[in-house]
């Protein structure tokens, strides 16, 4: 079937993006869905900064790409071997598609699916095909879904059936922000009632970590981040403290205002920077946990004498170290009930043909989510 999608075919081009155009809108071709897949009509899609870490090089992917990665959509047609969705389901992608018998799957780690992490590395769906062609030359899919189009062919494995009254630009949420940065306090930090926690990074991941906070119970919330903006907001959404980053001393002035330190410092910013400041802050036994993403070059150092004598801890936390299948509907029920006000991250939503202008904003900060329509 022919569809309108976003193809990157050059990363690193100059911003504005909205000049330099580095994605195209055109007309492709998208087969339908082979054995144990699914097509999904694409409703509305979230633009992140792990779509613009591709777009700016940092990230760098096969060549070219659809990209889109954090979506929600209904359910078109249905290949060989499906018998737990049904045509019309509304449902929530998932960017690492879990094969479910893996060493980590097993584990119950599905977010470090061995084959999943191969299949996206590689720009194919989980089964090793790739359902996009553009003048008989494939196009790569991005993290398994590439939903910045009309439609998308993915695995059966990308996806969690949702609520059909949650709008869909909400919807799209759950499946990185949310995800993400909620799952990195319930799943990877593992927050709880009265402990004292620091955000740093305040993007659409970084609210929604907030959001988590504020219902795991946290007793002091610290809010770290660049803008003033964005910390008036967070003390909005739950912030009891808030910090800009490159303020003189924020170090000290952290450690003084929790007594010492905080328990979980969790970090989604992406930068070196901000995961030095986090390691800092955290008090003796206390916990880093990061779910940022910089550039694959960059490293961090800290003491190894202080890591012992201190007995701090440093964990990554990937896909919010959720169970997207368990996770998505608790956090749906959850954002229902008012406990997670997962509205408050929608900055925008915009068409399709405006998202070279969205990644610019995304860029300057002034969006926490932006969402693109298909214009179904």
């Amino acid at each position: 079937m022919k569809i309108r999608a976003a193809i990157l075919e050059q990363s690193g081009l100059s911003a504005p993006y909205a000049s330099s155009k580095p994605l195209r809108i055109g007309e492709i071709e998208l087969s339908g869905p082979g054995q144990g897949e699914v097509l999904v009509k694409v409703m509305a899609a979230g633009l992140c900064h792990s779509d613009l870490s591709v777009i700016d090089g940092n990230r760098p992917r096969p060549l070219p790409m659809v990209l889109g990665h954090e979506a929600a959509g209904i359910i078109e047609a249905l290949g060989p071997g499906i018998d737990d969705f049904a045509v019309g389901d509304h449902v929530v992608f998932v960017f690492v598609p879990s094969c479910g018998s893996c060493e980590c799957c097993s584990d119950g780690h599905p977010a470090l699916c061995i084959p999943g992490a191969a299949a996206n590395g590689a720009g194919v769906l989980l089964s090793g095909e790739r359902r996009l062609h553009e003048h008989d030359h494939a196009l790569n899919h991005h993290l398994g879904v590439s939903a910045f189009a009309e439609y998308a062919t993915v695995s059966r494995r990308s996806l969690v059936k949702i609520d059909k009254s949650l709008p869909f630009e909400e919807a799209a949420l759950f499946g990185c922000a949310v995800l993400t940065g909620v799952g990195a306090v319930f799943n990877g930090a593992k927050v709880a009632p009265g402990d004292k926690v620091a955000v740093i990074g305040l993007g659409g991941v970084g609210m929604a970590a907030l959001m988590g906070a504020k219902a795991a119970g946290a007793e002091q919330i610290v809010a770290v981040d660049l803008s003033r903006e964005k910390l008036d907001l967070a003390l909005s959404m739950g912030a009891t403290d808030v910090f800009q980053a490159t303020a003189e001393g924020v170090v000290d002035a952290i450690k003084e205002a929790t007594h010492g330190g905080v328990d979980h410092a969790i970090e989604l910013a992406g930068s070196v920077a901000a995961l030095q400041t986090g390691y800092q802050i955290i008090r003796r036994g206390g916990q880093l946990t990061t779910g940022g993403l910089p550039a694959p070059t960059a490293s961090f150092a800290f003491s190894p004498v202080n890591l012992v004598a201190e007995e701090k801890t440093i964990r990554g936390s990937y896909l919010g170290s959720c169970v997207p299948a368990r996770d998505i509907p608790r956090f749906v029920r959850l954002y229902k009930r008012g406990i997670l006000p997962v509205n408050r991250l929608l900055s925008e939503v915009m068409p399709l043909s405006e998202i070279n202008a969205g990644f610019d904003k995304l860029r300057e900060g002034s969006l926490l989510r932006g969402v693109v329509t298909m214009g179904h």
